[in-house]
């Protein structure tokens, strides 16, 4: 397992880069903790792969350094990185059965065969192909091969760190819950340092301890699942996680109160004088519909999704949505809308902007 320090880091794919935006990855300094389990989520090309690929040793950046527990590994080839990477399409020895495209790992490192046999053993198990050990992986299903790619990437038990670059892709939506329970277990058997790349926000809340949220290039947010829905630090963040996302609406901003077209909403604290853009961030579930309270909503439609309803509504202007239990009424006379004070969000140009005092004057 190793400590991973970004120093400085960017890269950019043209020769000469003139400005930031010339910069797939903009500049990062982060430590990523030894045994941590990560997840780099983003949209596509935001730089969640680039990133991987740096660490990795496909790929030198243009700037700065990439250490491994304080060594800097920046120029180092893959293979001395001591890594496991695992692909978003299978990487397979189709001419090998599954057996030996799971065992070369450790073959190739001269392991004993006992220790091969066994660890084999215990990683075909993990990924559901014992009845196929002995078959040729010429054949196989995407997905199969997909497993054996997962499982060649966990056989080893000292790497440094094991990369996983959206290696569920192509597997069915069972296999997908199981896998990621195996990775789960097995990062917490073993404590590897483990870096997911994903763009789904599901895969990457259930696996890891942290989530490292990309964006446009840049990490926006590195936090637990808790603090990126409650205290998103970018508006990106709030949109992307939660189904559906948070509500961001326009608006202006003194002191613990804000005006939305000059209609007041108050808030659980206060703040100083903002400049630029300035947004309220409301999660959905931090909303409620009324009859007699809060403020002239308009109600589009609601979507039942089972475990509880999705209300489409507008609000001066604006689209936003709201959560209502599956149990909750909602009917034609509910045309107002209440938030919580407590669980606004205030962000000037993107950026969430801290509090200097409570609603009632105390400090934050």
């Amino acid at each position: 397992m190793a400590k991973i320090t970004l120093d400085n880091l960017a890269h950019s794919y043209l020769p000469n880069p003139g400005s930031e935006d010339d910069y797939a990855l903009k500049e990062l300094n982060h430590d990523w903790e030894d045994g941590a389990a990560y997840a780099l989520l983003g949209s596509s090309g935001c730089g969640k792969s680039t990133l991987l690929n740096i660490i990795s040793g496909l790929l030198q950046p243009s700037q700065g350094r990439i250490l491994f527990d304080g060594q800097d590994v920046t120029h180092a080839p893959t293979a001395e990185r001591n890594i496991a990477q695992v692909f978003q399409f299978p990487v397979v020895y189709d001419t090998m059965t599954v057996r030996d495209n799971l065992a070369f790992p450790l073959r190739n490192r001269g392991r004993d065969e006992a220790y091969v046999a066994a660890r084999v053993a215990e990683i075909a198990a993990m990924i559901g192909m014992e009845e196929m050990l002995n078959r040729k992986a010429r054949g196989l299903t995407a997905d199969a091969k997909q497993k054996i790619s997962l499982g060649r990437g966990m056989v080893r038990q000292d790497v440094n760190a094991l990369l996983f670059d959206e290696p569920l892709t192509v597997i069915d939506p069972h296999m997908k819950w199981e896998l990621r329970t195996q990775l789960k277990s097995l990062h917490h058997q073993f404590g590897h340092t483990m870096i997911y790349v994903t763009h789904d926000q599901t895969e990457a809340l259930t696996f890891a301890d942290k989530v490292v949220v990309m964006y446009d290039g840049r990490v926006v947010q590195i936090g637990t699942p808790d603090e990126l829905f409650q205290r998103p630090e970018h508006t990106f963040v709030g949109y992307f996680i939660g189904s559906p996302g948070m509500n961001v609406i326009p608006a202006k901003v003194e002191g613990n109160r804000a005006y939305v077209d000059g209609v007041e909403i108050a808030l659980g604290h206060g703040y100083g004088p903002l400049e630029g853009k300035v947004e309220l961030g409301v999660r959905p579930e931090y909303a409620r519909l009324s009859r007699d309270r809060g403020l002239p909503v308009t109600v589009r439609r609601v979507e039942d999704v089972g475990r509880h309803k999705i209300i489409r509504a507008e609000f001066f202007g604006h689209d936003i949505n709201i959560i209502a239990g599956e149990d909750d009424a909602v009917g034609a006379d509910m045309t107002r809308v209440t938030f919580d004070p407590e669980r606004i969000n205030v962000y000037a140009n993107d950026w969430r902007v801290t509090p200097q005092h409570t609603a009632r004057g105390e400090a934050a």
